[in-house]
């Protein structure tokens, strides 16, 4: 595994830039293809110009039934520079975009060669999430515990009741039975329409709001979520959750275990961890782009690991510096 000299966290930062502010410009149109190849397409430009010799290991694959530059085993960077893995999420939460709901943000990150952990073939996976305050209560336990033991151990590491708690859960039909659970233990659900990251990065930020993530996402969200909990020294466990035979076995044939219980040591080994992140749509943790004639502006989150730094950006941008997907 390489060391990364070079802070690559501004680079990451212009590449989310440059996707928010194209992807932006989509916002409730309800054109959900343009929007995500307009979104995949300014990523990828954006990172080629980096120095780094990348290879995206959580890519993009499949999410229109077709390939893109941001499939992952694709190289990126120019080549030259540090050897990292890189996961890309041009647009968590498309649907909110095209439909202009909050919470849609743009997400990339890098570690050294060989550090992330490679999901392919699964799809979802059943993942909890805390803030560093909650770290040391996530015990491997809590994945098959009911949910009020869970949320008791959380409350109490932040001298909280469990009525204050708050929950993040995607809304899915496949959630029913957890939210009713964590309804009758008293806490509070909040339910995510979309942006599986975005919530794993709320419930992982200190004092932003919400106190857990629970329930099953994307793996590939689940992996660009644990680089960004353990920089925030926060705590996570997951565990693949296959929804159909089909994934059970591509699942079997590959070789995973599908009752491994992951943490974030797991799945992401180093803590040469670069995470940026740039708000799309207006939501609790970043606010969207704002257009305004030949300018706009953006709002970003740059995490860093090894040192614990986390920076808010504040940008303004020229237009006529971006190369925008017009509607």
């Amino acid at each position: 595994m390489t060391n990364i000299v070079h802070n690559l966290g501004l680079d990451l930062v212009r590449a989310t830039e440059a996707t928010a502010l194209n992807s932006g410009r989509w916002l409730g149109l309800g054109k959900y293809e343009e929007t995500h190849r307009a979104a995949t397409k300014a990523m990828f430009e954006a990172l080629s110009q980096i120095e780094m010799d990348g290879c995206i290991v959580i890519g993009e694959e499949g999410r229109l039934g077709e390939h893109s530059p941001l499939d992952s085993g694709r190289s990126v960077g120019k080549g030259r520079g540090p050897q990292v893995d890189v996961a890309v999420d041009p647009i968590d939460g498309t649907t909110s975009v095209v439909r202009g709901r909050p919470g849609a943000i743009s997400v990339v990150g890098v570690a050294p060669q060989g550090s992330m952990w490679d999901p392919t073939p699964a799809v979802y996976m059943d993942k909890i999430v805390v803030d560093r305050e909650a770290a040391e209560s996530l015990v491997p336990e809590c994945m098959d515990a009911p949910a009020a033991w869970t949320l008791a151990l959380v409350a109490r590491a932040k001298k909280k009741a469990v009525r204050d708690l708050q929950v993040i859960v995607l809304d899915r039909p496949r959630h029913q039975d957890l939210i009713e659970e964590v309804r009758n233990a008293g806490a509070r659900v909040l339910l995510n329409f979309d942006g599986d990251t975005a919530g794993a990065l709320i419930a992982a930020s200190y004092q932003v709001g919400a106190d857990i993530l629970m329930g099953i996402g994307g793996v590939p969200e689940g992996v660009t979520a644990a680089c960004a909990v353990k920089a925030m020294g926060g705590a996570m466990l997951g565990r693949l959750a296959p929804q159909s035979q089909e994934e059970k076995e591509a699942i079997r044939f590959a070789g995973l275990d599908p009752n491994k219980i992951l943490t974030c040591d797991e799945l992401v080994s180093s803590n040469q961890i670069f995470l940026a992140a740039t708000g799309i749509t207006h939501g609790p943790l970043l606010d969207g782009v704002r257009y305004r004639g030949h300018e706009a502006t953006t709002h970003s989150l740059l995490i860093r690991c090894e040192t614990g730094t986390r920076r808010i950006i504040k940008a303004e941008h020229s237009i006529e510096w971006f190369q925008l997907d017009e509607n």
